[in-house]
């Protein structure tokens, strides 16, 4: 048996309190007599003996009132409940050449990060029962969020990932290493990095396919995706009075590399030239990477409360019913 509010409990103390003021006021409830001698041989009667602790009734009265406020109820059917868990990294790309902008939303023309944001945060959304954390790298890679199942918290992170927060370049292979650093330790059997960039790796110390093939003997996958349209796109170049302008600059994507580190990890690359493709992309790995797990937890509940309101009641009237007939006290 369980309460649900078991706080209800600590009153129960009163009760001693309760039966403590009542032995103590019936003390000086008794007839006074000139001689002790007029009453030597008395000795008290059954019933007198009942009438003095009839107290105890209202206290387990008082006590069982207690306890069906507590909302007491034992579990009745154990629920088991398929659900899919999945530890997953995402490594977004967080260098200069994601603010390209050759995506385009609701015909608005948009950077290359903010389209991904809101592609990943879709995704994040579609996850249930996933611990998902995230990294961002420009020249070095950094932690935005721990491995989590806060979504909210997850997404309020991403949304503070910007350009520029960090020197720019573009670490892979330290994108990858410390996304392997969060999840090597981790207990769950489907362990994957969804790997996002624009670039070529030209910053850093860990050779991308080193980081690859560390990922292997870990057992963790990395879906590679590389995004941007091919050729010229256009790129904002701020002017030296603060006007914007945009050059047609070419961004090479290192895809040979990409694909290497997906084949090797047993995983895929994808390719993604616009919005659209992105997001089916995305959902083609949600649909992929689902590991069913079964939970256990009680679910449903029997309550107890209205038996013990009833036994309450029963032992009250049955000490009102006493204390006026049989037990009733003499004034």
């Amino acid at each position: 048996m369980i309460f649900k509010d078991l706080w209800v409990l600590f009153f129960a103390p009163l009760v001693i309190l309760l039966i403590y003021f009542v032995k103590k006021r019936d003390a000086f409830s008794s007839l006074r007599f000139s001689a002790q001698e007029l009453l030597g041989g008395a000795r008290p009667t059954l019933r007198l003996r009942l009438a003095r602790n009839q107290v105890f009734l209202r206290a387990l009265a008082v006590l069982l009132f207690l306890v069906a406020l507590a909302r007491p109820r034992i579990p009745i059917e154990e629920a088991r409940v398929e659900s899919e868990g999945v530890d997953i990294v995402l490594a977004i790309d967080a260098s200069g050449s994601m603010l390209a902008e050759d995506f385009t939303i609701g015909g608005i023309r948009r950077n290359r990060l903010y389209v991904v944001k809101g592609v990943v945060e879709d995704f994040i959304l579609e996850r249930r029962s996933d611990r998902i954390g995230m990294v961002a790298f420009a020249a070095r890679a950094y932690t935005v969020c721990p491995l989590t199942l806060d979504y909210d918290w997850l997404i309020q992170n991403l949304k503070r990932v910007e350009i520029g927060a960090i020197e720019d370049g573009t670490a892979i292979g330290s994108a990858i290493s410390s996304s392997l650093n969060r999840l090597k330790t981790t207990e769950a059997k489907s362990k994957i990095v969804i790997l996002l960039t624009d670039g070529i790796n030209n910053s850093g110390r860990i050779s991308p396919l080193t980081a690859a093939e560390a990922a292997k003997a870990l057992g963790i996958k990395i879906y590679t995706i590389g995004v941007g349209t091919k050729g010229p796109v256009p790129y904002p170049v701020q002017q030296v009075w603060g006007r914007t302008i945009y050059k047609n600059v070419e961004i090479e994507i290192d895809e040979e590399a990409l694909k290497k580190i997906a084949v090797e990890t047993n995983a895929k690359y994808y390719r993604a030239t616009d919005t659209e493709s992105l997001r089916e992309i995305y959902k083609e790995i949600d649909s992929l990477e689902r590991t069913p797990v079964q939970q256990s937890g009680f679910q449903e509940y029997q309550e107890l409360f209205d038996r013990f309101l009833l036994f309450a009641l029963a032992i009250l009237v049955l000490e009102l019913v006493l204390s006026n007939t049989i037990l009733r006290k003499i004034p």
